[in-house]
């Protein structure tokens, strides 16, 4: 019974593991992301003061979200990099509200988000450019949007890089 027990674990454990290359082979990111500077971004903190455990962690939100975009709207045999220049997240810390709201941020239709960057669309075989800019994104009406999943702390900022993908480069048919 216990080999048994043993031999059943190791042959889920393939399985899984068999999975996990099998998606990872399919889903391959069609971009990169780098940030420049971070820890001179306009506000990509998680407080007044900051931190850079903070920042890192909105930054790496912000970076899996564009790489799971991606690939809906980067043709297959291409490749996006993106480089991030500046960060201002929706919202400011306002810490005169009292010594407990050192990290809520709050929202209103004046602390809009932004995002800085340069992209670069190229060919994956060849490396040559197909496209490339730089874009400031801005979106001064947030607030009236509306949003299907409004637990997601980072919502504006994926709203705002979701639109600049699907106008920049329209959706990849499948």
């Amino acid at each position: 019974m216990k080999i048994m027990r043993t031999t059943l674990a190791a042959l889920l454990g393939t399985f899984a593991i068999a999975g996990v290359h099998a998606r990872t082979d399919k889903t391959a990111p069609r971009a990169e992301v780098i940030f420049s500077n971070p820890e001179n971004y306009t506000d990509a903190a998680d407080s007044q003061r900051g931190s850079d455990i903070g920042r890192e962690g909105n930054l790496a939100e912000l970076r899996d979200h564009i790489l799971k975009r991606a690939n809906s709207y980067v043709p297959e045999g291409q490749k996006l990099e993106i480089t991030v220049t500046d960060v201002d997240l929706a919202g400011e810390i306002e810490p005169w509200r009292s010594p407990q709201a050192q990290h809520v941020r709050i929202i209103k239709d004046i602390y809009s988000p932004r995002i800085d960057l340069s992209y670069k669309l190229t060919d994956a075989a060849t490396g040559a450019v197909i496209k490339e800019g730089t874009s400031q994104l801005r979106d001064l009406t947030f607030t009236m949007n509306l949003y299907a999943d409004r637990t997601d702390r980072r919502l504006y900022e994926k709203a705002l890089l979701d639109d600049w993908l699907r106008k920049e480069f329209g959706r990849v048919k499948k």
